[in-house]
């Protein structure tokens, strides 16, 4: 049996990149996903197909976040989805993955865009957490991906750094709250991830060089290594660890 066997895990933007990658660990490691998407059905059925293949348990879940009742449709969908398969409304994990960048310095940054930015990756945790608590069962797991860019200054990425530093302050302040229930909040920050967000910052090989470089490793980070840091923290393993940021950047800027 799986680590995780037992348990259900809704992560969000499962569709392609990091969040295929940990829904499709997540269930290797036996929990039933239900893959979130908010535009791209394909891509998450794709997703859903390839963790079916692997003998393991998902459905799509789609629900686009930032818009009115996006909290509210997700989890009617996640219910039905559930008793669709004779499962309780229950749920484990929540992996705060969904996320989207849009460059800018101080200069550029529209309110348009900030708005955006701040409603996806910190709005939209929050309140998918404050509605999935009377189903987050006690020693529950929340995951927040988080990125190096609070740590190291991107200023071409000013309003999704700030984005992503509210999620973190989110991550310590639930993980005080929850700690009663010994549901434990924790985030992971990447570095650069061969996915398809920034993909034309690393068009070219010497691009993908040049930022290889930022890591210790010299190479660029690749969505297994984010999604086996998030399978620990959805373990038992991590029972002890709560409020804090895994940075998984490679050595980003030590």
């Amino acid at each position: 049996m799986g680590t995780l066997t037992g348990r259900t895990a809704l992560v969000t933007g499962a569709g392609r990149g990091i969040g295929r990658a940990i829904a499709t660990r997540l269930a290797a490691d036996g929990a039933l996903v239900a893959v979130h998407y908010g535009s791209d059905k394909d891509s998450a059925h794709e997703t859903v197909a390839r963790i079916s293949d692997d003998g393991g348990r998902a459905f799509p879940l789609h629900g686009p976040l930032g818009v009115p009742d996006d909290v509210r449709t997700v989890y009617d969908r996640l219910d039905a989805g559930l008793h669709a398969l004779g499962e309780p409304a229950t749920l484990d994990i929540l992996v705060n993955n969904a996320g989207f960048n849009v460059r800018g310095g101080v200069s550029e940054v529209t309110a348009q865009d900030f708005d955006r930015l701040m409603a996806v990756h910190a709005r939209a945790p929050l309140f998918l957490v404050q509605e999935g608590l009377a189903r987050l069962r006690e020693g529950g797991r929340i995951v927040n991906i988080s990125s190096a860019a609070t740590r190291v200054a991107m200023p071409t990425s000013l309003a999704y750094s700030m984005a992503k530093a509210a999620l973190e302050a989110l991550t310590r302040t639930l993980a005080k709250e929850l700690g009663p229930r010994q549901i434990t909040v924790n985030s992971v920050a990447p570095g650069f991830i061969t996915t398809d967000l920034n993909r034309r910052r690393w068009a070219t090989p010497e691009a993908e060089s040049l930022h290889a470089a930022f890591s210790v490793f010299d190479r660029m980070g690749h969505p297994a290594d984010i999604a086996d840091v998030v399978a620990f923290l959805a373990s038992a393993d991590s029972r002890w660890i709560t409020g804090q940021c895994i940075d998984a950047s490679g050595g980003t800027g030590l």
